[in-house]
């Protein structure tokens, strides 16, 4: 059995391996050099073309932008679909006190730029990706970014007060949630990402009020269609808080779909060289289609 820190290493290198693609467009959602959307048309040539909405992972750290992701985009891009990868204001590069990784996140300014970035996507795709369908549009999301994507399709239910609050449920055909981090109180047992949940809600103090408005295992049920890819053998998202994700929704009503990848960590998942990728593609197809 191979050492799954060794196999974790070899995957991740595998999905950097892929030379960055630039978009076909960008175009600004607000001022911050961070608020900006690219644009990547069906490389068919298709018109009416589903929009994927693509969010970043990388613990809501700021050495991972979107660029990373972009083979990822690129790979659905040519299987027919439009897409819209979204940047977002991310923590510091400096380390908290005491800490040895960048911060992770920044409150409110990720969940502002979520918010302003979902909103504005449908007018921005109208003006620089008229391939698009903005009535077939599918959220997705890898690793933080797949937490960010569970919790833009859940602010219908964001508590009253809320700035990032929607009056009615987001027009999407659903959500694919790559190896999210979708429960807060599971990941942080799990210690995963070296405490980067607690350091996105602004430290101890502030989790459990934060939470609130921020944990997607406490904004059930959304009533959106929603599927979560994980590999069965990630060390960095284990399985368990998909599984603790999905248990919560079922209490809450709703079924969330759960598959499972054997013999795939957390990276393969957005590694167009992968198997894992195609599985990621055909679940969007699912709900896109």
């Amino acid at each position: 059995m191979p050492d799954p820190a060794a196999r974790d290493a070899a995957e991740e290198a595998s999905a950097f391996s892929h030379p960055a693609v630039d978009p076909d467009a960008s175009a600004a959602y607000g001022a911050h050099p961070d608020q900006v959307v690219d644009f990547y048309a069906p490389r068919d040539g298709r018109t009416n073309a589903p929009l994927v909405i693509a969010l970043h992972g990388g613990a809501w750290r700021a050495p991972y932008d979107r660029r990373h992701l972009t083979p990822f985009v690129d790979f659905l891009a040519r299987r027919g679909f439009a897409v819209a990868s979204v940047e977002y204001r991310r923590g510091s590069d400096i380390p908290r006190q005491g800490g040895a990784a960048p911060v992770a996140g920044r409150w409110p300014e990720t969940f502002d730029d979520v918010a302003a970035a979902m909103d504005a996507v449908p007018e921005l795709a109208a003006a620089h990706l008229p391939q698009a369908d903005p009535r077939r549009i599918v959220l997705t999301g890898h690793s933080a970014g797949g937490h960010l994507a569970l919790w833009a399709a859940a602010r219908h239910v964001l508590p009253a007060g809320s700035p990032w609050r929607l009056p009615s449920p987001p027009a999407l055909r659903g959500v694919v949630a790559l190896a999210p981090i979708a429960h807060f109180d599971r990941a942080v047992e799990l210690g995963v990402c070296g405490g980067a949940v607690t350091e996105l809600l602004g430290g101890e103090a502030d989790f459990v009020p934060r939470a609130a408005h921020a944990d997607p295992a406490l904004l059930l049920p959304t009533g959106i269609a929603t599927t979560v890819v994980q590999g069965r053998d990630d060390i960095v998202v284990p399985p368990a808080v998909a599984e603790a994700y999905a248990e919560a929704a079922a209490k809450a009503g709703e079924t969330v779909g759960c598959t499972l990848l054997e013999e795939a960590g957390h990276f393969p998942l957005i590694d167009p060289a992968a198997d894992a990728c195609a599985v990621v593609a055909e679940e969007i197809a699912q709900l896109a289609w």
